[in-house]
């Protein structure tokens, strides 16, 4: 019996947010080996509640930026039981090869994730895999045929699935059916996050390995936009608002909702109000995921006002007996006539984890969900089961993105074959399943991990 039946069976009724999870973990025999590639902001933050949650060894780190991995293995000795530094790469294949790691935490920019993913999975390692998990279609097939073929376990760091407010509204409102017949979900995001300043290109900045870094990208002139952080302006590493935030929220959506793969995808957008700026993601963008007869419509804005100044990033779910709109920060349910309505906001463990208090540029609020997330993942390495944001889930919440971004460029809706891994007579499509490698990178194939 996995984790997930024994909590169904033995405690129904209950929400794991009602529940100390850290009963379900079972303690491993021994401190986890763990490396983390990729050290920048959510690179620690994942690291560190980790350590928060487990008795993990953190034997090594690896970047590209060796200012910004000389900063992270001195915290990483202070934070780790051992005190012991972990050793530094600047590769992660001599990292892989060096440190023989049994779990590898994933947090580069997207297009270094199908590579260091692929490769950590043949050396021996289950991961703990940043969303989105690829950066083309074709990428997150060959991680998902992976992880099956060498028998690994994989959780995304798609973390609404494990956040205790998001917990109590699925199994409190969703599935005691307050809501009805569901005909419509909105989900969206009103956040200005996209960049606006246009800075010229200069050389890199000194100890940054610019040319590893871009790896199978296209090599772009080096620009203040692309490091630390801001690399997400440009589509050439990632795909934009719409594989960063969406992403999130609808996985949250098809979690909660019990929903699988798209049957078609359509999207429009562009540029069209923030035009100063080198940035070339879009700052508008409307995209609808058809569900049978269930639409699921994203729309974000870098401009502007958010529809609710509340649920400024979320989630509304419309049914014939009330409506429940859902945040990283709470839930409200308003129920059609009669009826009480339920708030509930999300709740901080600073108390129980003093450190959040002063970690730098922590998310706060979202560090429960990172530990619950934790947790599973390592009941799962126990019982070699499933975690619950597995790596087949990571991929269709990121190949929709992505195929809604396909929809936008081509401006045509797509017909989406989820058993054959294709777009339905659409071969200028198909094409678009595959981005082209910057050569010597190879693009990993599905038939050929």
């Amino acid at each position: 019996m996995d984790r997930r039946t024994f909590l169904h069976s033995s405690v129904a009724g209950l929400s794991l947010a009602a529940l100390n999870p850290r009963i379900f973990a079972a303690a491993p025999t021994k401190p986890v080996r763990v490396a983390l590639i990729g050290c920048g902001w959510y690179g620690k933050a994942d690291l560190f509640r980790l350590l928060q949650v487990s008795p993990a060894e953190v034997v090594a780190l690896c970047d590209v930026d060796q200012n910004m991995l000389t900063e992270a293995g001195a915290m990483v000795a202070q934070r780790q039981k051992s005190q012991k530094a972990p050793t530094l790469f600047r590769d992660y294949r001599e990292l892989l090869k060096q440190s023989q790691p049994e779990l590898v935490l994933i947090a580069t920019p997207d297009h270094w994730h199908a590579l260091a993913a692929i490769d950590a999975m043949k050396a021996g390692a289950d991961l703990y895999l940043q969303k989105p998990i690829s950066v083309d279609v074709v990428e997150g097939q060959a991680i998902l045929a992976a992880a099956r073929k060498y028998g690994r376990v994989v959780q995304v760091g798609t973390q609404r699935r494990s956040t205790p407010h998001l917990i109590d509204a699925r199994d409190k409102i969703v599935r005691e059916g307050k809501l009805g017949t569901i005909g419509l979900v909105e989900i969206y995001c009103y956040y200005h996050m996209r960049a606006r300043e246009n800075p010229p290109d200069t050389a890199p900045p000194e100890g940054f390995d610019y040319d590893l870094w871009t790896g199978p990208a296209p090599m772009r002139p080096y620009n203040a936009l692309v490091h630390p952080r801001r690399w997400r302006a440009f589509m050439e590493y990632g795909n934009g608002i719409v594989g960063d935030m969406c992403i999130h929220m609808l996985d949250m959506v098809r979690w909660m909702l019990d929903l699988g793969w798209p049957h078609r995808i359509g999207s429009s957008g562009g540029i069209l109000v923030e035009k100063a700026s080198k940035a070339n993601i879009s700052d508008t963008q409307t995209a609808t995921f058809e569900f049978g007869a269930l639409p699921v419509v994203w729309q974000h804005r870098t401009y502007g006002h958010a529809a609710d100044p509340k649920y400024p990033w979320g989630a509304t779910i419309y049914g014939d007996k009330g409506t429940l709109k859902c945040s990283v920060n709470g839930f409200d349910f308003t129920p059609v006539g009669k009826g009480d309505a339920v708030h509930q906001d999300v709740v901080f463990e600073l108390e129980e984890f003093p450190e959040d208090k002063t970690e730098k540029d922590l998310e706060k609020h979202v560090a429960p969900a990172i530990r619950g997330h934790m947790r599973d993942l390592l009941a799962a390495r126990e019982s070699r089961g499933k975690p619950v944001a597995d790596i087949e889930e990571g991929h269709i919440s990121t190949a929709s993105c992505i195929l809604a971004n396909v929809s936008m460029d081509l401006d045509r809706s797509l017909a989406w074959d989820s058993t054959r891994q294709i777009i339905i007579n659409d071969d200028e499509a198909n094409r678009r399943l595959r981005r082209p490698y910057r050569a010597p990178w190879t693009h990993p194939e599905p038939d050929a991990v």
